[in-house]
């Protein structure tokens, strides 16, 4: 008897046993399940939620080891100078790179996993149904999202808010309204504000070393931007390492060039919605426009503490910061976007637009695309509502215009026998 097999008569052993659905979860997720239907229509298809969300997992890996290597390049140069001839393999895929990378943040990602799964498989227990699959993707987003040097009982400590409150309260996967993986991050933000912002969170080593003689800073595009410092960022970072990824951020957001792969790659998957990415990059070309037409008018003086986010080339805020990470790996939640296709547009360009805007105007952090994904996760079954409401507002008008014409005799003797 295979090991398959063996799993099987155990789950029929224990059927109905509290602990039932935690084995079911363990069983399901080495095998497929030895069991098929009899009776009745089914539709099959490969696509349940399971290979879903792995699918999502596979979009996310490259950003996950890529982290990995900046993580480390970003403390070898810290501490050694950034390079002057820059060489890939020489300077950024070196196996000192990857092994301070690796042993920095795949602690986060196991406790990510490990705290997010406990907390799904005790619900799991308490209410006696299923494990669901929906945190697979959420604890891989999460240490993606965060400083590399984010202490791991912080990162659990909200991974336990995230869960049971940003998904389990509202009965679990599919039904809530807001991300777990946004509410994580900004429990995090609005918790230890000092771990989730500054020049020092961002590269490894940084928060240890400061006030020492060997003190390091890894000060971000934006936060660059945010002091006005226009001049020295771009004397630093230019926009070929923006877009590649070579710059401070959190782990998994710096490498534009792979977000956009990912993007593509869950388009033709059909996993994510085009419309969303599309309207929320148009929604923040649209703000970033408008903030460079004001500085153009010479509307806002250049000594503005606005004035170098304002100032920053409307096209180049999808480079920097979260924006391109938010846009395609968050916004798309199917769970708390919009879900009518004209809503997706509203919903995705209002994304857009106030990320860039509450990046502007943010004082203590300049970034906004986890809050505006918030905001309006909790505006999309509005935006929803008043979409179908219109839709059926202009079929009614349209039917009370319409002239039925029967094709058949059956259809015209129904029609008498009904105005008889």
């Amino acid at each position: 008897m295979g090991m398959k097999n063996k799993l099987h008569q155990l789950k029929l052993k224990y059927r109905g046993k509290k602990m039932a659905p935690a084995f079911n979860a363990l069983h399901t997720f080495l095998y497929t399940p030895n069991e098929t239907t009899h009776s009745g229509g089914h539709i099959r298809v490969a696509d349940d939620l399971k290979r879903t969300m792995n699918t999502v997992i596979m979009a996310l890996v490259p950003c996950l080891l890529f982290g990995m290597f900046n993580a480390g390049y970003q403390h070898y140069s810290a501490i050694n100078g950034f390079p002057e001839n820059f060489s890939l393999f020489e300077h950024f895929l070196t196996w000192d790179n990857f092994w301070l990378g690796a042993i920095t943040i795949l602690p986060l990602v196991i406790v990510s996993y490990g705290v997010g799964l406990a907390i799904e498989f005790l619900f799991a227990v308490i209410k006696g149904h299923e494990v669901e699959e929906g945190y697979l993707v959420t604890g891989m987003l999460v240490p993606l999202i965060v400083p590399v040097d984010t202490p791991l009982w912080m990162l659990a400590v909200a991974v336990i808010f995230g869960v049971v409150i940003g998904k389990e309260v509202f009965g679990g996967t599919g039904m809530n309204i807001l991300n777990p993986a946004l509410t994580i991050r900004a429990f995090l933000f609005f918790a230890y504000p000092t771990w989730m912002s500054g020049d020092k969170v961002w590269v490894h080593g940084a928060v240890d070393m400061a006030g020492t003689a060997d003190a390091i800073s890894g000060e971000t595009v934006l936060g660059y931007l945010a002091q006005g410092n226009t001049t020295e960022m771009f004397q630093k970072y230019d926009l070929a390492e923006m877009f590649y990824g070579f710059i401070p951020g959190s782990v998994g957001e710096t490498s534009t060039l792979l977000i956009l792969l990912g993007g593509l790659f869950l388009v033709f998957s059909k996993i994510a919605s085009w419309r969303i990415m599309l309207s929320a990059v148009l929604g923040s070309l649209a703000m970033g426009l408008i903030f460079n037409g004001i500085v153009d008018a010479g509307w806002i003086p250049e000594y503005s503490k606005f004035y170098g986010l304002m100032s920053f080339e409307f096209w180049q805020h999808l480079l920097v910061g979260g924006l391109a990470f938010g846009i395609v790996f968050m916004a798309t939640d199917p769970v708390t976007g919009s879900q009518t296709n004209r809503g997706k547009w509203i919903y995705g360009f209002l994304i857009g637009f106030l990320s860039v805007m509450i990046r502007v105007f943010n004082p203590g952090y300049p970034e906004g695309v986890f809050l505006a994904i918030l905001l309006m996760n909790v505006f999309a079954p509005t935006i929803d509502h008043y979409v179908v409401r219109g839709n059926v507002k202009r079929r009614m008008k349209r039917l009370k215009t319409a002239t039925i014409h029967p094709k058949t005799s059956e259809e015209v003797d129904a029609l008498k026998t009904e105005t008889a």
